[in-house]
Parts: C-alpha cells; sequence; structure tokens
C-alpha cells in the first residue's frame, strides 16, 4: 500500500489505515500517531531542571502500584464487544498518564498497535511524512490525553476514524480526564458504535491507615521506589531517607506528590539543604530551581570577552514571564507564538526569546516544530501562575506583571493567536484556583466579571472547572451564563459545560426565584438534557410539574397569575411528556401530554394569545399517539394543530411556518394510514417545501427536520406507485452528516431511514443496495435497543422485518425466516412488558408464519404453531386496529 503525501505550506501529514479529519483551512482536527516508548533522557539533560523528572514522558521512575487498576484495564482490554470506550478519570497529578503509558506498553508487548491522537486545532503542527498505522496486529488501543478539555464533536469525528472499526480488530479507547462532567454527553453519542462503555475513577493513594498487603503504605513503597530512581539519575548511591511524616497527609494522596517530594529529597541532599516540610515548601523549591537555571544560562556579560556573541541573552525577569505566558498558552505554532510575546513588550526581539524558551523548555515532540513549551507536569504548571500572581504567602516571589499578563493574554486582544490560548488559560488558573485561595477573587473572577464572555469562549471544560470553584461568587457565574446560548437549542461543544454551571446556580436562583421556581427548573431540565443528562433532566421535568401542582391558587394576588401559572404548568407538562418519551415511558409521555393540552384548551378559549401554545402540545400528543399506534386519533389531533399553525402562519411567517412544516409532515405521515396515500404525499410535499426554504437561510435548525420528513415522503411515494429511492437516499445523506456530529440525536432516524429504503431499493432492482442499507440498519438499531430496550426495540424489530423482506427476495429463505423469528422475539419481550404492544406481535408472527407458508415442507409445522399464537393474540382484541391490519398484509405481500 502507498500513499501519497503532498506538503502545501512546508508540513504534510498523512496516515495510512486511519483517517484524517481537517478544517476548512487544512489543519488537522487531531493527529494520529503510533505510540512510542518514552525517550532516552541524558542525566545532566535532566539534573539542570530537576521538574523534567517529573514529567511522565521521560518515564524517570519505575512504575509501582496501581495494580489493581491495571488488572481492571487489562480485563477491559481482552473481554467485551468489538469496540470499547473507557474514560480514566482522576484529579491532576493522580497519575494517569503514567498508569496509561504503563498499560500502552503492556499492550504494545502483547502485539496491540498503541497509537495516540493529540488534540491539534491552532497548535499542533503535523509532523511531515505519512506512517502506517495499518498493520496487522491482536488490536488496536488509543490513547486520548486531555478528553475533557475536546469538543464534543471534534471527539465523534475521532471515534468515527476508520481505525477504529476494522473488521474482526478489536478496538479500545481510553479517555483520560480529570472529571467526568462530559462522560454523559459522550456515552450517549458512542451508542451507535456498537461500543461498550465504562469509567475507571483512579483513587487517591492510601496512607497506610486502610488494610493493605506489604511492608508498608502505597504512598512509602512509591516514594522508596522514587528515591531510588532519583538517586540513580543524580549518580548517587540510594541513601533511604527516613520516609517524610509529611506523606500521611492529605496532599500526597497524588503520585505526583509523592514524586515531588521524593525528587527534592534527592535534590536537597545533593546540594547540601534540607528539604521543605510541606507541599507547598516542595512546590517553591522546584521552581527556584528553575529560575537558578534562567540566571545560569543567562551568565553575566561584564564577564565575558565578547558579549555581543552570547547565545542565550534573555535575562532572567524575561523568562520568567516568558515561561509564565507558556503556562498559559501551551504549545503554539511559531508564527502564533512570535504575535504572543511581541504583545508581551519585553523590549527584546521575540523570535530570540523564543530560542531561548526553547533550550529551558524544548519541544515535547521536536518533529512538530511547536514553540513556548510550559512546565511539566501541569500541576506544577497551575502552581507556578497561582504563586507568580501577587497575594499569597508562600516564600516565592509574586510578580506585578503577572495580572497584567494574564489580561492581556484573554482580554486585550481579538487576534486568532491570543484568543487560542484562552481555553488553557482559563481552564489552568480555575484549576489552580482550587489550592491557591488568592487566586479566584484577586485574579480570575474580576478579568471574568469584566469579560465574562471570556469564560464562555473557553469552553465546556472551562466552565466545568470554574463551576467547581467553592469561592465563585454566584453573581459572576450568572454574568457569564448571561452569555449562553439560548437554552432550548442543543450546543454539544458547550452544553456540559453550561449544565455544570446550571447545576452549581440552580439553589442560588431557586432562593430568588419566589412564586417562578418552576420556570428556572424547567430551563436547568433543558440545559441537562442537552448534555445527555436524561435522568437528570426527567427528575428536573417531574419536580417542575410538582412545583406548580402545589401552588396554591388561592393566594396568588391578581387573576392574572393564575393564569401564567396554569400557562407554566401547561409548558411544564408538556416538557415532562417529552422527557418521559425519551427514556420510553411512552404511556407515562400521553398522559402529561393530555393534561397539558386540557389546560391549554381553556386557557385558548378565553385568550388567542395561548393558542401557539395549544398548537405546540398538540403536535406532541400527535407524535405520542402515533408512537402508541392510535392513528385516528393521531390524524383528528394533528388536523387541528395543522389548521392551527397555518392561521398562525398566515399573520406570522417568520414565528410559526418552521411548526407549521412539522405539523403537516406529522399529518402526513398518519394520513399515509388512516387516510388515501395521495392526501399523505400531498401533506408531506408541502411541509417538505417549507423546510428547504428555511433551511436555505438556516440549515442547521431545519436540516434535521428536512431529513426526517424526506424519510417519509420516501415511504408515501411507494405507496402510491413512485420510485422514493432518491428522496430516502437524500434523507440518509442528511442524517449521515447529522449522526457524526451528534449520532445521540440522529443515529436512529438513520437507521429508520436506511431500513425504509432498503425497500425501495429492492424494487427498483438493486439487491445489493438494498441489503447492504439493511443490514446497517439493523446493526445500528440493535446497539442502540441493547441500551436503550424501551427506546429503540420498537424500531429494531422494523428494521429486521425489512432485512428479512430483502433476504428472502434474493433467494436467502432460511435467513430470512432466522431474522423474522429475533423481530418476533424482540416483539414478544415489547408484548409482556406493555401489553399495548400485542397487535404488533400479531403483525410480526403472520409475518414469520407467511415465509413458513412460503419455504413449505417441514417448515409447515411451526407455521401452524405460529398462526395459532398470532390468532390468540388477535382475539385478545374486539378488533385488530385496521391500521396494523393494512400493515400485516403489507409486509406479508413484500417479496
Amino acid at each position: 500500500m502507498t500513499q501519497s503525501v503532498r506538503a502545501e505550506n512546508g508540513f504534510a501529514y498523512g496516515v495510512v489505515g486511519a483517517d484524517i479529519h481537517v478544517f476548512g483551512d487544512g489543519i488537522p482536527v487531531y493527529l494520529l500517531q503510533r505510540w512510542r516508548p518514552p525517550p532516552a533522557a541524558d542525566d545532566s539533560f535532566l539534573r539542570e531542571v530537576p521538574s523534567r523528572m517529573l514529567n511522565a514522558r521521560f518515564a524517570v521512575v519505575k512504575f509501582t502500584g496501581r495494580t489493581a487498576e491495571l488488572a481492571a484495564l487489562r480485563r477491559w482490554r481482552d473481554e467485551g464487544p468489538q469496540l470499547a470506550v473507557r474514560w480514566l478519570h482522576a484529579p491532576g497529578g493522580q497519575g494517569k498518564t503514567r498508569l496509561a503509558d504503563h498499560f500502552a506498553r503492556e499492550s504494545a508487548d502483547d502485539g496491540w498497535q498503541v497509537v495516540t491522537a493529540t488534540h491539534g486545532p491552532g497548535s499542533v503542527i503535523p509532523p511531515p511524512g505519512s506512517q502506517d498505522l495499518g498493520a496487522t496486529a491482536d488490536g488496536t488501543l488509543l490513547v486520548v490525553d486531555y478528553a475533557d478539555r475536546w469538543p464534543l464533536s471534534h471527539l465523534l469525528w475521532l471515534f468515527s476514524n476508520a481505525l477504529l472499526h476494522r473488521p474482526e480488530v478489536p478496538a479500545r479507547i481510553l479517555l483520560l480526564a480529570r472529571g467526568d462532567d462530559i462522560w454523559p454527553a459522550v456515552r450517549a453519542s458512542v451508542a451507535n458504535l456498537q461500543a461498550g462503555t465504562s469509567t475507571q475513577f483512579l483513587p487517591p493513594l492510601s496512607d497506610g491507615t486502610q488494610e493493605w498487603e506489604g511492608d508498608g503504605s502505597p504512598r512509602t513503597e512509591m516514594f522508596a521506589v522514587a528515591h531510588d530512581s532519583f538517586a540513580a539519575r543524580y549518580g548517587v548511591p540510594s541513601l533511604r531517607f527516613e520516609t517524610p511524616a509529611a506523606l500521611a497527609g492529605d496532599d500526597f494522596g497524588l503520585t505526583l506528590s509523592v514524586h515531588l517530594a521524593a525528587l527534592v529529597a534527592v535534590d536537597a541532599h545533593v546540594a547540601g539543604r534540607r528539604p521543605p516540610p510541606d507541599l507547598a515548601g516542595l512546590t517553591c523549591y522546584l521552581l527556584d530551581r528553575e529560575h537558578l537555571h534562567w540566571a545560569r544560562l543567562h551568565g553575566e556579560g561584564g564577564h565575558e570577552i565578547d558579549p555581543t556573541a552570547r547565545t542565550f541573552t534573555t535575562p532572567p525577569d524575561a523568562m520568567n514571564r516568558t515561561v509564565f505566558t507558556a503556562a498559559l498558552t501551551g504549545p503554539m505554532a511559531p508564527a502564533q507564538g512570535l504575535v504572543v510575546v511581541a504583545r508581551l513588550d519585553l523590549k527584546l526581539p521575540a523570535h530570540r526569546v523564543l530560542a531561548d524558551h526553547a533550550v529551558c523548555y524544548p519541544p515535547a515532540d521536536p518533529a512538530q516544530e511547536t514553540v513556548l513549551e510550559p512546565l511539566y507536569p501541569d500541576r506544577l504548571s497551575e502552581d507556578f501562575l497561582a504563586l507568580t500572581l501577587p497575594g499569597h504567602h508562600a516564600e516565592y516571589p509574586a510578580q506585578p506583571w503577572a495580572r497584567a499578563t494574564v489580561g492581556t493574554l484573554l482580554t486585550g486582544a481579538t487576534d486568532p493567536a491570543t484568543l487560542l490560548c484562552t481555553p488553557r488559560a482559563v481552564t489552568f488558573l480555575a484549576s489552580a484556583a482550587k489550592r491557591w485561595p488568592h487566586v479566584g477573587p484577586r485574579h480570575l473572577y474580576p478579568l471574568l466579571a469584566a469579560a465574562p464572555h471570556v469564560a464562555v469562549a473557553a469552553g465546556s471544560a472551562a466552565l466545568t472547572t470554574l463551576a467547581r470553584l467553592d469561592d465563585i461568587a454566584p453573581e459572576l457565574l450568572e454574568a457569564i451564563a448571561a452569555h449562553f446560548p439560548p437554552f432550548k437549542e442543543p450546543h454539544p461543544d458547550l452544553d456540559p459545560g453550561v449544565a455544570a454551571v446550571s447545576t452549581r446556580l440552580l439553589p442560588h436562583r431557586l432562593s430568588r426565584a419566589g412564586h417562578v421556581k418552576g420556570v428556572v427548573r424547567h430551563e436547568h431540565g433543558v440545559r441537562l438534557y442537552h448534555a445527555g443528562q436524561l435522568e437528570e433532566s426527567l427528575a428536573a421535568a417531574e419536580e417542575t410539574v410538582r412545583e406548580y401542582r402545589a401552588l396554591d391558587r388561592n393566594k396568588l394576588r391578581h387573576p392574572a397569575e393564575a393564569e401564567l401559572v396554569e400557562r407554566n404548568l401547561s409548558t411544564a407538562l408538556t416538557a415532562y411528556g417529552m422527557r418521559l418519551s425519551a427514556v420510553g415511558r411512552r404511556a407515562d409521555a400521553l398522559a402529561a401530554t393530555e393534561e397539558s393540552i386540557r389546560i391549554l384548551r381553556e386557557l385558548a378559549g378565553r385568550d388567542d394569545q395561548y393558542r401557539s401554545d395549544l398548537a405546540s402540545a398538540l403536535l406532541n400528543r400527535g407524535r405520542d399517539l402515533c408512537q402508541a399506534d392510535r392513528w385516528v386519533d393521531a390524524t383528528v389531533t394533528t388536523q387541528e394543530c395543522a389548521a392551527l399553525f397555518r392561521e398562525l402562519a398566515a399573520g406570522d411567517p417568520v414565528t410559526h411556518e418552521p411548526d407549521l412544516s412539522a405539523s403537516l409532515v406529522a399529518l402526513g405521515l398518519c394520513l399515509g394510514v388512516t387516510a388515501t396515500p395521495e392526501e399523505s404525499v400531498a401533506a408531506l410535499q408541502e411541509g417538505i417545501a417549507i423546510l428547504r426554504r428555511l433551511s436555505q437561510t438556516n440549515a442547521a435548525t431545519h436540516t434535521p427536520a428536512l431529513a426526517a420528513a424526506l424519510s417519509n415522503l420516501a415511504k408515501a411515494l411507494w405507496r402510491v406507485g413512485e420510485s422514493g429511492v432518491s428522496v430516502a437516499q437524500e434523507a440518509a445523506a442528511l442524517l449521515r452528516r447529522l449522526a457524526a456530529v451528534h449520532p445521540v440525536s440522529y443515529e436512529s432516524e438513520l437507521a429508520n431511514v436506511l431500513a425504509g429504503s432498503a425497500v425501495h431499493l429492492l424494487y427498483a432492482g438493486q439487491g445489493a443496495e438494498a441489503l447492504s442499507a439493511a443490514h446497517e440498519s439493523v446493526s445500528i438499531l440493535r446497539r442502540l435497543a441493547g441500551r436503550q430496550p424501551q427506546v429503540h426495540a420498537n424500531k429494531l424489530a422494523e428494521a429486521l422485518a425489512s432485512l428479512s423482506i430483502v433476504l428472502l427476495a434474493i433467494g436467502r429463505r432460511n435467513d430470512a425466516i432466522a431474522v423474522t423469528d429475533e423481530a418476533v422475539a424482540v416483539r414478544r419481550r415489547m408484548a409482556e412488558a406493555d401489553p399495548g404492544f400485542e397487535a404488533r406481535l400479531a403483525v410480526m408472527l403472520l409475518l414469520a408464519v407467511n415465509l413458513r407458508t412460503e419455504a413449505g415442507g417441514s417448515w409447515l409445522e411451526e407455521a401452524v404453531v405460529l398462526l395459532a399464537e398470532a390468532g390468540t393474540v388477535i382475539e385478545r382484541h374486539d378488533t385488530m386496529p385496521a391500521q396494523l391490519s393494512k400493515k400485516s398484509s403489507h409486509l406479508v405481500s413484500l417479496r
């Protein structure tokens, strides 16, 4: 296999056996690279700046401990489905990267291909050339560090990479993160990938008070191993110092803290000094060594024979500010780094400062040629920021320029280079504020109060970190929340952080809400829903309904207040119904919507302003009735809904045409069952004409509805004898694009469209394409139903029926019967859980009878048994719903 890699602007990046996702400007969304063992580091290089020994990429300390955690990772890797995703989370410094690196080494030794993914927009330059990631291996392990800082859409692009979807090759995705706030959205979004999902928390190191098998606690054992490893790098014998008493404190539950104590113990011994007794002192000691290194490199120009010939010209004070800046920005492309350093106004050539900084802090990957490499580990970088900012009492010199530097980077400019650093800078400052009480009130909070939009621009991870700070004022969070997008529409890359802020603000908002608490809780529930927290969202909606029902109307001071309460109760009930439907509780959902409509009919009878709310509730009721197979009632409801929206749209098309299109599409679906196919096609085409016009000006909002409408039109066209292939294919193409970004919302509908298009393709004489579409539909829905059977089981049964029809048509009768039996089993489980589904079970039983009758021979005996079961089911109903009778004959005739 060969691959041609062409460089447009000096760099080219390519991989064999994997996809490359790029932005419009050609910058990769992420880089995939084969995992490599840590580079061999020269001892003298490490001793120059001792903090280098704490960098996990140099692996100075022999891996020790975490036996149970490693065993759990091995089981996850070796067992389970073809694709599995694990979210490994713990606070910074807990040892996630070291554990993942050790696991990667083990996996590579065991025959797995190990690949790392680096998030790249704006800061990572692709290494030149290409690499082969298509080699044969026992499996593929993809390790993603800082996963909680990736936008969700970028993670979803990564999950769709061909590297992870090779036939018969298991794939594992290990996501490393500090918290798990974004995990519900990630987990929901990978449901369509047939992926097993799990989380693993890395707990603090035991201090020995818990039961422990061995000579000492995990901390003392780790300290001893780290001490020996560092001593070897210093070229001194291991002195086996007495374990510091401070290790028993809460601060030393982190792997990094124990390593830090061991490193300072060795360095202080070599220097003839006494190590500090606490974690803050240890950190200051290590940072003092950074300053010493800058000073040594700069030297004393006056003692040189030719000072103009020196190669390192940046004085320590300028280097201090540059290192501080790098802690905020992280690695950047050279051109961007020049812009950032120039803004510092150091009175030195920016290119020279960057070159000197690279001497102290060379790029982690020299092939990428980045600049402004920060201090490592991240926790040390955060502490350096905090100690450089004035306001602490530690024995470390704060700098008067520090606050202005932060302001310059975050609020003083709008050029792309400085905007790129916003997510990291806000996240690191917020993380530092957790441990250093002066950082928030004196620096970060005033900055955000002056420019609250900066917090939103920083992204979901930064918002989540801010929401966890104990001392952040609700008023500041409210100022930030004022810049959130409207709550009614999803924003996948931002929703987890927005939900975290909303959760933090909820008690504050409720305490001030008075009798409008329900309004606050309603918006909060919507935020939770968009963040993938379905159960929490349902609980919020249920509480909102309970609060409005409990309000004493007699205590309200004005009739208008009572009317507002009733309207809000109806809104809450509508939302509650939607949440119930999302978790598969359809009967409860319908009851909630019915109650909402009763309230709105009374209100609309007195005031026309409520007609829009009534029409919206009717639309939801129509959908719920369709789900319950009450098609006649659904038709009546959607006809009333469409008539209301048609009148409203005539007076205000901008506001009401989207709802009119939705009601027409719903009506077309109902008419396809209860009336003539021609009426169904006409309603759908009218709705689609509106959606096409709306999507020309706002594609993001209206494309999902257009895709669903096209799917329904394809079925309606088939019923009137016209080809629906091109319409179904257009719908599938739109849904594929939508599902690639947000599969939790669109993958199920894509599967539904594929199942329908399979039949259209079959009748168009495209048997191979029909089989492919049917198989894909069933594959998706099997996985979705495995996770949420209440939500997806019915669609799975229908997809299986379509697949059986295709299999029968191409002569694979035995396979068709087996697939139909699976569909019958699904419908049996549905009917056992809810007798309302018995009619659908009868339909599937009749299809199974039909296929066995066609096969003849020994299959006839089974056909008789299944026919009897179908008859028993039908007899339990006074009359089998007419629409299901039609559907039964429709399915039986498709061969």
